[in-house]
């Protein structure tokens, strides 16, 4: 009788090496363990598909399953709100597979990432303190999505990224106008033309330079600049006739902020 338990738990325990736990990720084929990846972002649990995704790559690190799994692992990123592992994930799949086929959506979503967190710099757009603010996700974002445009004109996803880029390019010209527009207030007149200047130069197609323009003037004419305040006035008239602000212009009375 003790033979016989002895021999029934050598089988019981055996048993858990012949038949593998079918939840260990070590022993699911790579095919299996990418489509339970993908069924855990279909609901949702982005966590735990990084996780396989991640031991997809680490368990079978060639071949097209790993290749995607990298790339859906910077979108699972994406989703959750992860800006800088998810423009990581991007970086590296770009560097790793310069000439994937694919690599054009990996720059989109790269580009995605900074545009969604420059959504949250432009909230501050009305705050006081927007001359302590940093546009650089917009920055960056604009660049990913010139690269992508650039490298990849026939891309599905050039036509976006190029609406996406006149947005972005607005947005950096508002800002510059609203630091522009902070300095002013405070009568700091040289850094308000300077800003304002600044706007001319690097955004001349964005609605922005009509105000540039204006704020152009208003900080010569406080610093008693008289011709570069003509030149400036000369150039907002030409460009825009029938600008809302023209009748204002030569009105020391009434500051530029109190136009509205």
């Amino acid at each position: 009788m003790k033979h016989s338990l002895a021999l029934i738990l050598c089988l019981l325990l055996g048993g858990c090496f012949l038949f593998p736990d079918k939840e260990d990720p070590g022993n699911v084929p790579p095919s299996k363990l990418f489509a339970d990846a993908m069924d855990d972002m279909d609901d949702g649990n982005f966590e735990g598909a990084i996780k396989k995704f991640e031991i997809l790559e680490s368990r079978y690190p060639y071949g097209k399953y790993a290749e995607q799994a990298q790339l859906e692992v910077a979108y699972a990123y994406y989703k959750q709100e992860d800006t800088a592992s998810a423009a990581a994930a991007c970086d590296r799949f770009i560097k790793l597979h310069p000439t994937h086929p694919s690599v054009d959506y990996a720059y989109y979503l790269k580009g995605l990432v900074n545009f969604n967190e420059n959504m949250g710099f432009i909230a501050y757009l009305v705050n006081e303190d927007i001359a302590e603010r940093d546009p650089k996700s917009a920055r960056e974002s604009y660049e990913t999505f010139k690269e992508l445009v650039t490298r990849f004109p026939n891309s599905i996803y050039a036509e976006d990224a190029s609406a996406r880029m006149r947005f972005l390019l607005n947005s950096l010209a508002q800002h510059e106008i609203h630091v522009a527009r902070y300095y002013m207030k405070r009568k700091a007149y040289v850094a308000a033309a300077n800003r304002s200047q600044l706007v001319l130069q690097n955004y001349p197609q964005t609605p922005a330079i009509e105000e540039a323009l204006l704020i152009m003037v208003q900080a010569y004419d406080a610093m008693g600049l008289n011709q570069l305040r003509d030149d400036a006035e000369r150039v907002m008239r030409y460009n825009f006739p029938d600008s809302k602000y023209l009748s204002k212009v030569g009105d020391a009375t009434k500051p530029w902020w109190k136009l509205w």
